[in-house]
């Protein structure tokens, strides 16, 4: 079936003024509830690991340097983004992502060792989240976030051993659940800087099978099966 060219027309001009009126409608109900309906944080994270007994002297016996060469670095740089739905002024729910960098095994500088498998560490959360909104500039809030933690070693040779150690590449997902909050500042109607939020991060990771998958079973014994983290971020919001 064809439609006339004035038909059409008298179609566009109905939705046109569909999504006028639909506009309007949502503007009024914005401009009566200063409560966003949707907000978007993202921003800088450090996250401060727990080595779950992983230390100098157990990489020193299972990895055997010549000399003392090995570390455990326990801080970590990465982002942190969420997307949350505040069902009304003091209940939401988000859904939390994050990511870290750098290689959980160090060297120094002076033990001409180098190679070290790079690490990666990726999460996704999600939970609910109670927000204390006043007519003040300054937004607390706290959340209960649980999800899947994912931590990851490349394939590398550590050089400058008596014997070179060849690492497989190894990745592992395990649970996680973040509890902390944080506070907001509103700078505008659209955007506000959150300027701390922590958390108290626990992973369910298992050392023993995640090490000695990358570098042989037996290597690394009675490491820790859950690790207690902590993660600071801090960033911008987009408030909708």
């Amino acid at each position: 079936m064809r439609y006339s060219q004035q038909g059409e027309r008298g179609m566009t001009r109905f939705a046109a003024a569909t999504i006028i009126l639909a506009a309007m409608i949502c503007s009024l109900a914005f401009a009566q509830d200063s409560t966003p309906k949707v907000q978007v944080f993202a921003g800088y994270s450090l996250f401060h690991a727990d080595t779950g007994g992983l230390n100098d002297t157990v990489l020193d016996l299972a990895l055997r340097p010549a000399t003392a060469a090995f570390g455990v670095p326990t801080n970590f740089n990465g982002w942190n983004a969420e997307a949350q739905y505040n069902a009304n002024r003091w209940v939401g729910i988000a859904a939390d992502f994050g990511g870290r960098y750098g290689s959980p095994i160090g060297v120094f500088r002076s033990s001409g060792v180098s190679g070290v498998p790079n690490g990666t560490g990726y999460s996704f959360l999600a939970g609910p989240v109670i927000t204390y909104r006043t007519k003040s500039r300054v937004t607390p809030f706290a959340h209960a976030l649980f999800g899947i933690d994912r931590s990851s070693l490349s394939g590398s040779t550590i050089t400058g051993l008596p014997v070179p150690v060849t690492a497989a590449p190894t990745t592992d997902y395990d649970f996680a659940v973040a509890l902390g909050g944080g506070v907001d500042y509103k700078l505008t109607r659209r955007f506000a800087i959150r300027v701390a939020q922590a958390d108290f991060y626990r992973t369910t990771l298992n050392l023993n099978k995640y090490y000695n998958s990358a570098f042989g079973i037996g290597l690394f014994q009675s490491l820790a099966v859950h690790q207690d983290n902590w993660r600071l971020s801090a960033g911008v919001v987009a408030r909708f």
